[in-house]
């Protein structure tokens, strides 16, 4: 709706996870060279985890888009299935085709694509979103998974990204085997008040049609502010926010976006 008015492309601040707005926060940054450190060295097991909405999802979709032709992968967004369909799911991201009919037959269809693409010099990448939402028993077959190595290197690289409560899982007795071979953690935290007119000014240049000199929509201090202080620097909800503010300055007919509007917006989206 307000996409003409302001000289947009696209809507600056969609919920989608879109790695064309990835954001490069201290934190973002940190998450990524871990992950990237931990595919390239071959560690096995990786857990990157973050409250809702801060860009997990986005971060993941980032790093395929980065990783090289050498790295096959496969993304799991929802592993809300049982063991056998999960399984079914993985092999075939990876390609891997054949009536396969029970995980015997799944698991060693897995490990001879593995052996064969490490052979051709491949490294292969599973990640797995929502972990959280893993059982204890998928957890251990997990495990089970990276298993599969040879005496040099693992063959199966497995990024576990959820919510903050995958910690408290994979702290339980029962995955006790499965957090030891954890080698690689990061948790990613919202962005700081430093980082959010950057953050803001990021998102609008990428979905502007103007030169940024020509492109007079600008947020105030007071309003990013005001912003930081209601969303706590988590992207998801200063998107919320902003695309309300963009709203709002379009049914006001102005390119200044300032506290007065963020308020009202906070009124309209933030449950008291």
């Amino acid at each position: 709706m307000y996409k003409k008015f302001y000289h947009l492309k696209e809507n600056p601040f969609n919920m989608t996870a879109d790695p064309e707005f990835f954001f490069s926060s201290l934190h973002h940054k940190e998450a990524f060279s871990h992950l990237v450190y931990g595919i390239h060295q071959r560690k096995g097991i990786l857990v990157v985890t973050g409250e809702i909405g801060t860009g997990k999802t986005t971060l993941c979709r980032t790093l395929l888009n980065h990783l090289d032709g050498e790295t096959k992968t496969a993304l799991v967004l929802n592993p809300n299935f049982s063991d056998i369909q999960l399984l079914k799911l993985i092999i075939k991201d990876f390609g891997i085709q054949g009536n396969l009919r029970n995980k015997l037959e799944i698991v060693e269809a897995l490990n001879k694509f593995l052996l064969e693409e490490t052979a051709r010099g491949n490294n292969i990448v599973l990640i797995i979103d929502e972990a959280q939402n893993l059982s204890i028993k998928q957890l251990e077959q997990v495990r089970l998974l990276s298993n599969i190595e040879t005496e040099k290197e693992k063959l199966l690289q497995i990024i576990l990204v959820g919510q903050p409560e995958l910690c408290d899982k994979l702290r339980l007795n029962e995955l006790r085997q499965l957090n030891q071979r954890v080698a690689v953690r990061y948790h990613i935290l919202p962005l700081e008040r430093h980082e959010l007119a950057a953050y803001i000014k990021h998102r609008l240049m990428i979905a502007n049609t103007l030169k940024d000199s020509e492109n007079q929509l600008h947020f105030t201090d007071e309003a990013i502010d005001i912003i930081f202080k209601n969303s706590g620097g988590t992207p998801r909800m200063i998107n919320i926010l902003c695309d309300r503010a963009l709203l709002a300055g379009f049914a006001m007919e102005t390119n200044r976006i300032d506290e007065h509007i963020i308020h009202k917006c906070i009124q309209e989206v933030v449950c008291k």
